[in-house]
């Protein structure tokens, strides 16, 4: 599958654009372009929302919005860490296609067994964003909230340096980082160690909504929580520490719920000024993280695994999608996704054609109107890196019900290296405790075999032997 670049794809999109009369005309002109609003939490596993199943975490908003709305069950992120993720919903491709494979600027283990590629630290230029597209078919777009697809390490924020949104296709901009971060979420301005970022990431995101209410737009939030901590009240913590202790589940974190909780009224007040604004019923709002949770393998019920894990844990994550009219209220989704989904759902839903070879993922328009969710294949993962959470590199691939997973530490001696490769069936394990691997040698061979295929065709960055391996400082980060 090659790859457009972004004057390629514009100039075609507005020739194909003007050949259609774009989609409101084909539609009929009454009916406006659905407003789009994207609400990205940072380091959210799927089983920290409410209506997911787990009652330790209040959730009121998240849970009206999955009554008004479908929940999917089966939503993944491309990666098990942040920025690749989010280049992934930006671009619809995979982060080994576009070589951006781990957080930026990432933390190198220079001992270890492994060599890690030279990947990217910034998302591209010529790549052509979800802004970019949108614009192209009359909306507009704001960013507000955590970007992490440029390598911005300074103390002042500059608006318009290659890599920022303003560069990628974003006229309205506010970019935050967490309070103890050396960016800031003030144009210009150092930082303010004290910034509330969630109150100010929605207010900017509010009077966005407000000037452009009579156009369509695209508004992108990215808040930093749950990765930093950050709460309205410390009292939330104490309400959650009781409850933790009460109840003896001693995976579930006072601190995190507290931010949780604190997320989902910024959530609220989103739903809350899309009412008062008139615009609801006409606009799509969809709720998703970028990757699992940072806190632990264990207590993720009903999976296993955190951040930088390509268990279940620390890819499958909350996706829900409110669009009164179309999505029938109330639903649940089993339709496989993955956040190579959004960049071509979205170019669906705004009428603007997207040729086969821009993107990796398909569109799910019709999973989200209750219909036969599309025949979209395997989804895959590529994590060549080791994280600081002491997990190591690896991929993986899902099809159906079976997930495997190849640890490339064990596999560079060849696939039939014990340990290599795991086997789940995720409908009767999804937990990942029972490797199938040795039992179904055939099934995991299969899988394997196509996860190599891919990354050959995405052109994917493969690993190398380290000559500076030492066993007894492999461990430990650059």
């Amino acid at each position: 599958m090659g790859a457009l670049d972004r004057r390629t794809f514009l100039s075609r999109t507005g020739a194909a654009l003007a050949g259609v009369g774009w989609a409101a005309a084909a539609r009929g002109a009454d009916r406006k372009k659905p407003n789009i609003v994207f609400i990205l939490a940072d380091d959210l596993g799927r089983h920290q929302v409410g209506c997911y199943g787990n009652p330790f975490y209040e959730t009121p908003h998240l849970d009206t919005l999955a009554a008004q709305g479908v929940k999917f069950t089966d939503a993944y992120a491309a990666c098990p860490v942040c920025s690749p993720t989010r280049a992934s919903i930006m671009t619809g491709k995979y982060p080994a296609r576009l070589h951006i494979t781990d957080y930026i600027p990432g933390n190198p283990f220079p001992n270890a067994k492994l060599k890690t590629p030279d990947w990217r630290k910034e998302l591209p230029l010529g790549e052509v964003t979800l802004a970019e597209m949108l614009s192209e078919a009359g909306y507009a777009c704001g960013h507000f909230g955590k970007w992490h697809l440029d390598d911005r390490n300074d103390a002042v924020y500059r608006p318009g340096d290659p890599g920022t949104p303003e560069t990628q296709g974003f006229s309205d901009v506010l970019v935050t980082a967490k309070p103890d971060a050396r960016e800031t979420a003030a144009a210009g301005a150092a930082p303010d160690y004290d910034a509330h970022n969630a109150r100010a990431i929605t207010d900017r995101a509010l009077a966005f909504m407000e000037a452009h209410r009579d156009r369509p737009f695209f508004c992108h939030m990215g808040h930093n929580l749950v990765h930093q901590p950050e709460m309205e009240g410390a009292a939330r913590i104490v309400k959650y520490t009781r409850r933790r202790d009460m109840s003896n589940e001693r995976g579930n974190n006072p601190v995190l719920a507290a931010m949780v909780e604190t997320l989902d009224g910024q959530v609220g007040r989103v739903m809350k000024a899309l009412d008062d604004l008139g615009l609801a019923q006409n606009t799509i709002l969809v709720f998703f993280s970028d990757n699992g949770d940072y806190y632990g393998r264990e207590g993720l019920k009903p999976f296993y695994g955190s951040k930088g894990d390509l268990y279940e844990g620390g890819v499958r994550m909350p996706l829900i999608v409110r669009w009164p009219g179309v999505v029938a209220p109330g639903t649940e989704s089993a339709a496989l996704m993955s956040s190579v989904d959004f960049f071509p759902t979205f170019a669906e839903i705004a009428g603007v054609p997207v040729r086969d070879e821009t993107v990796d993922g398909v569109s799910v328009l019709s999973a989200l109107r209750g219909e036969t969710p599309p025949d979209r294949g395997p989804i895959f993962w590529h994590y060549p890196h080791y994280h600081s959470l002491g997990i190591g590199p690896s991929g993986a691939v899902r099809e159906g019900k079976y997930k495997l997973i190849e640890w490339f530490e064990k596999s560079i001696d060849g696939p039939e290296t014990p340990g290599a490769l795991e086997l789940y069936d995720l409908e009767a394990d999804p937990g990942e405790r029972n490797n199938l691997a040795a039992s179904l040698p055939e099934k995991a061979a299969e899988l394997h075999a196509k996860l190599a295929a891919w990354r050959k065709r995405v052109g994917a960055q493969e690993m190398s032997r380290n000559p500076e391996h030492d066993p007894e400082r492999a461990d430990r980060p650059h």
